[in-house]
């Protein structure tokens, strides 16, 4: 059996899942993705010598920021009440990895939040790292896991 869109009337109208009579249940997501740099613009990251500052610190505060904002930004995103968001910097040999964790309890998953904290985490980077490295990309942004809800755990990594 083929599945079908969700956000999708009958008339093939984009709307808003109602989600109602769904139960809640406590939910989590964690995505990931990578801000590809350089080895100098590493090197600064590292040494905390970037000319903007403390890229990190601010990137990890712009992806919780984001993850709050997530139905502001997301047309069809229902708000939720997060209980958790988390967003984690690890430094490589390709770049920043940047991966987010958010929580709910409620009627509808925390999928887009935690994809919204990468891309805002990865773009405050950028934003703060292009004064150094304007061919710095976001890529691979992804949902690697989701618990909780009535389609149950996900594992996609």
């Amino acid at each position: 059996m083929a599945k079908k869109l969700t956000h999708v009337n009958a008339r093939g109208e984009a709307r808003m899942v109602d989600v109602g009579a769904k139960p809640t249940s406590e939910r989590r997501a964690v995505a990931r993705g990578l801000l590809r740099v350089g080895r100098e613009t590493l090197d600064l990251i590292r040494s905390g010598d970037a000319p903007k500052g403390d890229v990190l610190g601010a990137a990890r505060i712009a992806g919780v920021m984001g993850a709050k904002k997530t139905a502001d930004l997301i047309p069809l995103a229902h708000p939720l009440p997060l209980t958790h968001v988390a967003v984690d910097l690890t430094l490589t040999g390709d770049g920043v990895v940047i991966e987010a964790s958010a929580a709910t309890t409620a009627q509808t998953g925390v999928e887009m939040e935690a994809l919204t904290a990468v891309v805002v985490a990865g773009l405050t980077l950028y934003d703060m790292l292009k004064a150094v490295e304007r061919g710095a990309r976001l890529t691979d942004v992804r949902l690697v896991r989701k618990t909780g809800g009535t389609s149950g755990d996900v594992v996609l990594e």
